[in-house]
Formats: structure tokens, C-alpha cells, sequence
């Protein structure tokens, strides 16, 4: 576990920093100032949680609760992808509908912090 969410942390730390500058730089003029707002948010949360899946990577044996803690991994990338993924294209592409989308990434990142924080309860 340890070596594939230091994998899927550091390639969406990746990802997040490419999509981040291209906001940045290639989305300029092109969109509205809400529209590059809502982008920028996908990309904020994108980096968070990509952090947030190298700690857990990080910490997974440490605490002893790695199934957890593999649990919070998962929910945190699929928090990305449907939270950061759904504000991408809704910026881009302006189809508003997509926002339906977007708390059910937030419910993931959500759960993925609850999981941490008992893995690191039953720790104590």
C-alpha cells in the first residue's frame, strides 16, 4: 500500500501543478473571472487531498491500521475525481449540471478524513 498511494499522491501532485499553470497561464481571457475561480478551487482541493494520500502513505504502518487507513486513500482520490474533476470541466466546459457532482467528492473527502482520524483514535 505504502508504494501505490505514494504513486497516486505524487502523480496527482503532478497533475494538480500541470492542471494548476494551465489554469494559470492557458485559461486566462478565455473564461470567466467565476469560471476560472471554480477551476481553482478544483485545483486547491486536488493538491490538498494529493498530500493528504502521501501521509496516509506515509503513516499507514506507523499507526498499525493500515486497512483504514488504505480505505481513507481511496476515498480521498475518489474525492479528487469527483470533486476537482467535476469543477474542471464545469469551468471549461460551462455545463452547470455538473455541479450535482461535485459534493459527492466533497462526502469522499470527507469520509477519507473521518478514517484518518479513527485510524489514528484506535491507535492511541
Amino acid at each position: 500500500m505504502l508504494k501505490l498511494f505514494l504513486m497516486i499522491g505524487s502523480i496527482n501532485m503532478l497533475i494538480a501543478v500541470g492542471l494548476g499553470a494551465f489554469g494559470a497561464h492557458g485559461l486566462q481571457g478565455k473564461l470567466t473571472e467565476r469560471m476560472i475561480e471554480i477551476y481553482q478551487t478544483g485545483v486547491q482541493y486536488h493538491m490538498i487531498h494529493a498530500i493528504a494520500i502521501l501521509i496516509i502513505a506515509v503513516v499507514a504502518d506507523r499507526l498499525g491500521y493500515p486497512a483504514m487507513l488504505t480505505w481513507a486513500g481511496w476515498a480521498m482520490f475518489l474525492g479528487i475525481i469527483f470533486f476537482s474533476g467535476s469543477l474542471y470541466i464545469l469551468s471549461i466546459s460551462g455545463v452547470k449540471v455538473l455541479g450535482a457532482i461535485t459534493p459527492i467528492g466533497g462526502v469522499f473527502f470527507m469520509v477519507g478524513w473521518v478514517l484518518i482520524a479513527l485510524s489514528a483514535f484506535k491507535s492511541l
